[in-house]
């Protein structure tokens, strides 16, 4: 009998380990973007001895968030979100993963207050959660920033074009998109540049705004980091391609779409920053460590690509700095 018994207890051991981890994942919209984070994300885990299926159990859960966020349809999201938050409360994870900065800004507070530590990623403003800064995080969360200082990147597009004085961006009210228009406007004059913007709803095609900045005289536009270019398969972002192209615009694409038409991409890889997520993730169920111990972390050294088709297209001789500098597409 008693050999039955360890046996029993042997087999417990090894299909339900006592080192086993949970964690839970909030996302709002399915884009491709956030697959590549969360790609990271276990990939990096696995690395670290967490791995999915083995000693790992995690559940995803992906809010909707593809069409037009009209004010009830924002109701409706800001409700599900705080359903879904309850609900990976009641589960009582080890930790808990969040993708997207409403993701983040709407549930956080009700993992902190239950005691579950929270990691975030895909936010490119911390402070729009009420972090000190950028570096900084919260008791109780921590995670990787998408942060890009806007004016390093009005440097870059300077570098390009010496002579440009404006350029124009059209966004959503994606959070992330409107304070980087915001601090872009703010930082621009600093390099005797002007900041045009349009703000569009994210079920609305972009033609229209953008024809409004081309008719100002705009010299080229920025796409940041916007949930809205992702949405039904890049549209958004084909269609300013095409209409840039007519017009023989150039586009600052100040995020690593992976698509080509744009004469320069400048931004933070989507995987890379699910594995500094991941990174922070494995320090907390690991070592222990509070999240409020662990300072945001983000990619450093931005990755840059250069379309030379287009800049020969539109007759713009790139700098040699800037081209050793950029990766191969």
């Amino acid at each position: 009998m008693r050999r039955v018994w360890i046996a029993v207890f042997s087999v417990l051991i090894f299909t339900n380990p006592l080192w086993a981890y949970h964690i839970e994942v909030l996302q709002i919209a399915d884009i491709k973007a956030y697959e590549q984070t969360y790609k990271g994300f276990i990939d990096e885990l696995a690395k670290n001895g967490i791995v999915q299926g083995d000693n790992l159990t995690i559940n995803r859960y992906i809010i909707d968030a593809d069409a037009d966020a009209g004010l009830w349809k924002k109701i409706g999201i800001l409700m599900k979100i705080k359903k879904t938050a309850s609900k990976i409360v009641d589960a009582k994870p080890d930790l808990v993963l969040t993708v997207s900065t409403p993701g983040t800004k709407y549930s956080k507070d009700r993992f902190i207050k239950a005691g579950i530590p929270v990691v975030f990623t895909c936010v490119a403003n911390p402070p729009l959660l009420g972090c000190p800064s950028v570096e900084q995080p919260l008791p109780g969360i921590t995670g990787a920033t998408l942060y890009m200082d806007p004016l390093g990147l009005l440097a870059i597009a300077q570098m390009i074009k010496p002579d440009i004085k404006d350029i124009g961006i059209v966004h959503s009210d994606d959070d992330n998109a409107v304070a980087f228009a915001e601090e872009s406007r703010k930082k621009s004059s600093q390099l005797g540049i002007t900041i045009s913007t349009r703000q569009v709803e994210k079920s609305e095609s972009i033609i229209s705004a953008a024809m409004e900045l081309i008719d100002t005289g705009i010299e080229a536009f920025a796409i940041p980091l916007d949930q809205y270019y992702g949405l039904r398969n890049l549209e958004p972002t084909h269609e300013l391609i095409d209409l840039a192209a007519k017009h023989e615009i150039p586009i600052f694409c100040f995020a690593n779409f992976n698509e080509k038409g744009a004469l320069i991409y400048v931004g933070s890889e989507f995987e890379y920053n699910g594995m500094l997520a991941a990174k922070q993730a494995s320090a907390i169920l690991k070592q222990g460590k509070p999240p409020e111990e662990l300072p945001i972390l983000k990619q450093e050294k931005l990755n840059i690509y250069i379309d030379k088709d287009v800049a020969g297209r539109l007759g713009i001789v790139i700098p040699p700095k800037l081209l050793e500098a950029a990766k191969p597409r």
